[in-house]
């Protein structure tokens, strides 16, 4: 049988004589025994084929493989793997500037990472699983929706189609880059696929509804209370996007707090609640159920992402005690009012009057809510005492994990079969 140089390599006699290689059926002739031809895998070669193919001399890109192989360092960036090491303790893992080899994912130091990275896995979903059809009819049908019910759908289509991409760069571009911990690592790449997901989500919708999509997709760049809320989340990414950037000082490593509360606390756990609320709320009524359907699968994967945040940025707290001082803290609890207020700004813009049971000033108090919910959360104290949720259904939404769908279109098992219990 021919080895692969054999078939790649000209004979020494076609070498001299320059004569074009035979085919491959007459060189099988001239270097197997009668009869064994297609048996040499349960026979040795015969000295024929053992000389060709030992003699047989190397190309000049098999030469300079062989040669970087042979010069090959084994234990490349010596500074960040050091060959022959004592293997990773548990103690030795830390969330930021850790010296230890990350791609050793066990033992585990943050459990709580590893059950949020297979918890997502059970709750995968996609875009296309949704029926659209009763949304499309609703859309087309002039007297389908109100004014301000139509404003509502566009609004959210159109800030957040922009948004979840914004957050996936960051989490891609810049966050990926500055953890140093395996399992939080497996979540964020986890993560970033269900911002991919979303983001599908929001144009499955804007096709299926047949809208205009560059009215849709560049709102964040030309409607004022959605530009705004881009540009808030855009202004703390740039620093620890700059591929220069690095961690290990306490001014470096405060500018990553910045950017993981920036993203976790304001952007997925402020910016997306109004949004949410009113299409949901229009779910709750029967309009638009599929839209909301997927409003709701996205709101379940964001309050995991937002909980995942919150105990990022508290674990990097214990671990780095003077990064929390009191004028960061105060400048923390800035950071929040400002998306709350950016919020609030969108809210009175998307429902000029009372629409599906809510307004404003309802959506202001909840947000009210929700911003001393986070200050709580990351250990700051409350600014808004007695602010009470006037959408408790919301929370019921966020928690259940598998139920008959509130539209009463299917019976959904939001879970993976791989996760039930049977």
């Amino acid at each position: 049988m021919l080895s692969w140089d054999e078939f790649e390599q000209p004979s020494q006699e076609s070498k001299k004589s320059a004569e074009p290689r035979p085919a491959p059926e007459t060189l099988t002739k001239e270097v197997s025994e009668p009869g064994a031809a297609y048996e040499s895998h349960s026979a040795p070669a015969s000295p024929a084929a053992q000389s060709t193919v030992s003699t047989a001399p190397a190309s000049d890109a098999v030469e300079a493989a062989r040669a970087a192989i042979a010069d090959l360092d084994p234990a490349p960036g010596l500074e960040e793997l050091e060959m022959g090491a004592a293997r990773i303790q548990v103690d030795e893992k830390r969330i930021i500037n850790c010296r230890a080899d990350l791609n050793q994912l066990v033992p585990f130091k943050y459990d709580w990472a590893w059950q949020k990275y297979l918890d997502g896995c059970a709750n995968h979903w996609m875009p296309q699983e949704v029926n659209m059809n009763k949304d499309v009819s609703m859309w087309k049908d002039p007297e389908g929706l109100t004014e301000d019910e139509r404003r509502i759908v566009e609004y959210s289509l159109g800030y957040f189609s922009t948004a979840d991409s914004l957050v996936a760069n960051n989490l891609v571009l810049a966050i990926y880059r500055h953890i140093t911990n395996p399992e939080c690592r497996q979540y964020i790449l986890r993560q970033s696929f269900e911002e991919a997901i979303h983001t599908h989500a929001y144009q499955y919708c804007v096709e299926s509804l047949g809208m205009d999509e560059g009215e849709v997709f560049n709102m964040y760049r030309e409607v004022p209370s959605v530009a705004k809320k881009a540009a808030w989340s855009l202004s703390h990414t740039q620093s620890i996007g700059d591929p220069t950037f690095k961690t290990g000082t306490p001014e470096s490593d405060q500018e990553l707090l910045r950017n993981l509360i920036a993203f976790y606390a304001v952007t997925e756990g402020i910016f997306f609640y109004c949004g949410f609320t009113q299409i949901l709320s229009m779910g709750r009524r029967n309009k638009m159920t599929g839209v909301a359907e997927q409003f709701q699968y996205i709101l379940r994967d964001e309050s995991m992402h937002l909980n995942f945040g919150i105990d990022v940025i508290n674990q990097i707290k214990l671990e780095n005690p003077h990064l929390w001082t009191i004028e960061f803290q105060q400048e923390v609890t800035q950071m929040i009012l400002e998306g709350m207020e950016l919020e609030v700004a969108y809210a009175r813009d998307t429902m000029p009057r009372g629409v599906l049971g809510m307004n404003a000033n309802m959506m202001e108090e909840y947000l009210h809510f929700i911003a001393n919910r986070r200050l709580s959360q990351l250990g700051l104290k409350e600014h808004f005492p007695g602010a009470q949720n006037p959408f408790p259904w919301m929370s019921e939404i966020m928690d259940l994990r598998k139920e008959k769908n509130f539209f009463e279109t299917r019976v959904i098992e939001y879970q993976t079969g791989g996760a039930l219990q049977w």
